[in-house]
């Protein structure tokens, strides 16, 4: 059987497809590759310039100033806790909510959702806030990572439209038939069915909280409670106040040692968010699926 041969515009399509992805993965490769290799260069090969895309002058020198500052495995430490904690939480309130608003038979279902969608255009904003957690004396304490953004509600959305459209209702009726009730279903049908949307979201949370930096900035003033990212920012501040107040040839070296932290902070802030996304990417390319074909 001959093998049929590819239209000529077929071919320069596909070209240009090629050419258009392979630009736009340089576009956002060669930065991290720059970031990674600032952060192993000298403090000087960075304020001259030096670095373009390899090391140089390699060295540690800049992992080493980050590490030695006690605050950063303090910062790692509650950083983890309140990512590992706050997506459980968040996932388990987006789940529970999702589900029963997926079910076509609740009562008010259109109200309820209704309700949910009202909060992402308007909220009691950032003062009113404060002053409610002030008044739940949640101020200074873990739960003020936690609860204030217990769930969002686009997450929610999309985890109902996945389980409304990925899991047929026939199912459940199969299931009531047999005498399986409405929890059983939940935790035996529903959540090994719907794992691509719950890898998906607890992505989307994690880096969220992993990233958390406003909320820590405004409810908490107990340094054993902050999370990673306020400590690398006192960190750069406090190098930068540092060479306002120096004379000019120390404030040159000690700018090469502030790219230098920045560089490290970067790297060391960012890395567990790399390693752990490959295991998730291919949940992510399902979500993006989500409710596009009707059958």
């Amino acid at each position: 059987m001959r093998k049929m041969r590819t239209p000529f515009e077929d071919k320069v399509f596909y070209s240009f497809v090629y050419i258009f992805s392979f630009l736009l993965l340089l576009s956002v490769l060669y930065p991290v590759i720059f970031i990674v290799s600032a952060s192993f260069s000298s403090g000087r090969a960075i304020s001259t310039g030096q670095v373009r895309l390899l090391p140089v002058e390699p060295g540690i020198e800049g992992y080493r100033a980050v590490f030695k500052d006690r605050r950063i495995p303090m910062g790692y430490r509650n950083t983890v806790f309140y990512t590992v904690i706050g997506t459980f939480i968040n996932v388990t309130m987006t789940l529970i909510c999702a589900y029963p608003l997926a079910r076509k038979r609740l009562p008010h279902r259109g109200a309820i959702t209704f309700f949910f969608t009202f909060t992402m255009l308007f909220s009691g904003g950032m003062i009113p806030s404060y002053i409610l957690l002030r008044n739940l004396r949640m101020l200074n304490t873990v739960w003020a990572m936690w609860l204030p953004n217990a769930m969002s509600i686009y997450s929610m959305i999309v985890t109902r439209t996945f389980i409304s459209s990925a899991i047929p209702d026939e199912l459940l009726e199969a299931t009531q038939i047999d005498g399986c009730s409405d929890v059983k279903y939940f935790f035996l049908f529903v959540l090994p069915l719907s794992k691509a949307v719950i890898a998906v979201i607890a992505m989307m949370y994690a880096v969220g909280y992993w990233n958390a930096y406003f909320n820590a900035f405004l409810y908490l003033t107990k340094q054993e409670l902050y999370p990673l990212q306020i400590f690398l920012r006192e960190i750069l501040v406090m190098n930068q106040m540092q060479n306002d107040i120096v004379d000019p040839e120390t404030a040159i070296a000690m700018q090469g040692l502030a790219d230098l932290l920045k560089y490290s902070l970067i790297v060391i802030s960012s890395a567990p968010i790399l390693c752990i996304y490959p295991f998730f990417q291919k949940y992510f390319v399902k979500g993006v699926m989500i409710g596009s074909i009707k059958g």
